[in-house]
């Protein structure tokens, strides 16, 4: 195995070192500030947008980190090998880039919520797709039988390997690097840091980093209403993918956050809607989440401070789900309201909404807050 067991020291963090090509553009990506996302916030906020990685998602990382050092060591070997992996959509496509660029063969597992577009995106670069449909007849959910087929894949397919990205340590060792972009960025004054939560590689990766270097960073992770891995308090269906997850992955340690935020796929969509009004943001449904979970958190935040929130992918993918219109009021209803600025009286004074406050609290411990 071309890594260590346990956690990965921050002496080895860059993601891709002698990377070429198209491949040497992963990581570096923007720090932007947000002025105008949340009105009267006395701190200031700054989103790491990690749709400029070349795959345009932060999975770019943990994909060339778990597969450039198979391929350097001679245990990936073009025309031989074959790289079998589970996904939802994002890590695949940073897959099948690297794999597109090496040569290597491709099978992606995704499943039915997997969006078209990126099931053509994956194809154009070459990857095989094998779509799941069938739920877990145990927890109804998609992402065990994805499982289980990978699992039989890598038993009949030789020279197969999978990088795993739940257990794989080189997944959170990509995101030691993106943590220390922000903290250079800022000159070591991150407070808090936003960021969702799926595989548990970025969470990890961060949570490491601030650890090894002394930081005081306050880490919010965000999970799913439904999801299994902090304890959600409602057992439901998802349709916003990215985050959140239904098998608790290896990699998770609960520790690495300080507070744990659940939103749900409503949340996800208004805080997409939100940041591409007030800030020409176009992100996908995981920065939503995190939008919204700031929102939440906004009046807890010290004056002063610097939140960064981790924006995992661009909105171009979702433009037939969260950015349609007839999509949302079908599985909503209509919620326009929620993300259209208030109207403004005489004074320049915000009106009082018709339609009341956009979400309520039902259930909140010091731990964790539920946006539902």
């Amino acid at each position: 195995m071309p890594y260590d067991e346990g956690k990965a020291t921050v002496e080895r963090l860059a993601p891709a070192p002698g990377a070429k090509g198209i491949l040497s553009t992963v990581g570096g990506t923007p720090l932007i500030e947000l002025e105008r996302l949340v009105p009267g916030f006395t701190s200031r906020i700054y989103a790491k947008a990690e749709r400029f990685n070349p795959g345009g998602s932060i999975k770019d990382r943990s994909a060339l980190s778990m597969v450039l050092g198979r391929i350097r060591s001679g245990e990936l070997v073009p025309g031989k090998s074959t790289v079998v992996e589970s996904s939802s959509g994002n890590l695949a496509i940073g897959l099948a880039q690297i794999c597109g660029y090496f040569g290597l063969r491709l099978i992606c597992v995704v499943d039915a919520r997997t969006t078209e577009q990126n099931i053509r995106i994956l194809r154009a670069y070459g990857a095989e797709v094998e779509v799941v449909t069938q739920p877990d007849p145990e927890t109804g959910e998609l992402l065990p039988q994805r499982l289980r087929r990978v699992a039989d894949l890598l038993d009949r397919i030789p020279h197969a390997y999978c990088p795993d990205q739940y257990s794989n340590p080189l997944n959170p060792l990509a995101h030691q690097a993106t943590m220390r972009e922000i903290t250079e960025e800022l000159g070591g004054n991150v407070d808090h840091l936003v960021l969702t939560v799926g595989t548990s590689g970025t969470l990890s990766g961060c949570a490491e980093y601030i650890r090894a270097t002394g930081l005081h960073t306050v880490v919010h992770a965000v999970d799913a209403v439904g999801s299994r891995l902090f304890g959600s308090p409602v057992s439901c269906s998802r349709l916003v993918p990215g985050h959140g997850a239904s098998v608790v992955p290896k990699l998770l340690d609960p520790s690495d956050a300080d507070d744990v935020v659940h939103v749900t796929d409503l949340e996800c969509v208004v805080g997409c809607r939100r940041l591409v009004r007030r800030e020409a943001i176009l992100a996908g449904g995981s920065s939503g989440a995190v939008v919204s979970a700031l929102e939440r958190l906004a009046p807890t935040v010290r004056p002063g401070s610097n939140v960064v929130l981790v924006l995992p992918d661009g909105g171009d993918r979702y433009l037939d789900t969260i950015y349609d219109d007839a999509w949302v009021r079908a599985q909503f209803g209509e919620v326009f309201h929620l993300w259209k600025e208030p109207e403004r009286g005489p004074g320049g004074q915000n009106r009082a909404s018709r339609h009341g406050p956009s979400c309520t609290t039902d259930h909140m411990t010091q731990r964790e807050t539920v946006l539902c």
